[in-house]
């Protein structure tokens, strides 16, 4: 088995690489590349002896091409192909104030789900609502692509998007874009890149609200639900590989300050578990956990 997971240096990621680097070949990737080469230390000081292959770091920026393009040639000319690739690295798109969300979460029990408190203790801009659709939609898309000639010369190839609760339909107040992006049969990845661009241009005119767009961490929701919808239409392309998307829960990591309620080896379960799923196992479906539900 040769696996790929990108934004794996710490959290979720570092855990994914953990738990399969007792299958097989493993590159851990991280766009900080100190941080990149302490974790693959930590990695194989933690994992011996139970190391099935090898494990080697890669920079790898998911918004830089170039980055991109020399992952593939170190896969190619490392390792020859590629059976699983873990699309985890993303951005939150807000500036949380850390100790609100932590006094929110303690009132609520769990992930605040207050509107107004929300606005209180996440801000928001264009340029993070840039880059996090940038990351968390555009770059998994770009690594998928790059990757797919040597996924496909893997007989059981398997791609996890790592997404989110926020991502699901419901949270999009505006009927008609929640329509469009959960209809598998007409959409296409040109509509999603459309409606992304709209809601670009709306978030920069302020009108989210005005044009039923989500008011809150609304870039980060948008950019999940795209690749959702991204994931199901990929699946229907590639019939021969095993394409899902996840959503974890609520994880401690640092995108919320290390207040969630599951541990990162707790959340890491859920894309391995899709990871290594039989190859018999459907396909172009959402998981919350390691049960399939509703996008």
């Amino acid at each position: 088995m040769h696996a790929v997971v990108t934004g794996s240096n710490k959290g979720i990621g570092f855990e994914i690489c953990r738990q399969l680097a007792s299958k097989g070949d493993m590159v851990l990737t991280s766009r900080d590349e100190k941080r990149g080469l302490e974790a693959l230390r930590k990695l194989k000081e933690e994992s011996c002896p139970a190391l099935l292959g090898e494990i080697v770091f890669h920079w790898l920026d998911v918004t830089d091409s170039a980055s991109i393009d020399s992952l593939v040639e170190l896969i190619r000319n490392r390792i020859g192909k590629l059976d699983i690739l873990v699309n985890n690295a993303g951005v939150g798109g807000i500036v949380y104030d850390f100790h609100d969300f932590a006094d929110a979460i303690e009132r609520a029990g769990g992930w605040p789900t207050d509107e107004a408190e929300w606005r209180k203790m996440a801000a928001q801009n264009y340029e993070l609502a840039i880059e996090c659709l940038t990351t968390n939609y555009y770059g998994a898309k770009r690594v998928n692509k790059a990757l797919l000639p040597l996924l496909q010369q893997s007989s059981s190839a398997r791609i996890v998007n790592v997404s989110s609760y926020l991502g699901l339909l419901q949270h999009i107040p505006r009927k008609p874009i929640r329509d469009e992006l959960g209809d598998i049969e007409n959409l296409t990845k040109g509509r999603i890149e459309e409606i992304l661009k709209y809601f670009l241009e709306d978030f920069r005119q302020g009108q989210l609200e005005a044009k039923g767009w989500p008011e809150n961490i609304s870039a980060y929701k948008m950019s999940k639900a795209a690749l959702i919808a991204y994931t199901r239409l990929l699946a229907k392309e590639l019939p021969s590989f095993l394409v899902n998307s996840v959503c974890l829960g609520f994880v401690k990591t640092v995108i919320n300050g290390n207040n969630g309620v599951l541990s990162a080896q707790e959340g890491a379960e859920s894309p391995v578990y899709l990871a290594l799923l039989p190859e018999t196992c459907p396909s172009g479906l959402l998981f919350s956990k390691k049960e399939v539900c509703s996008f």
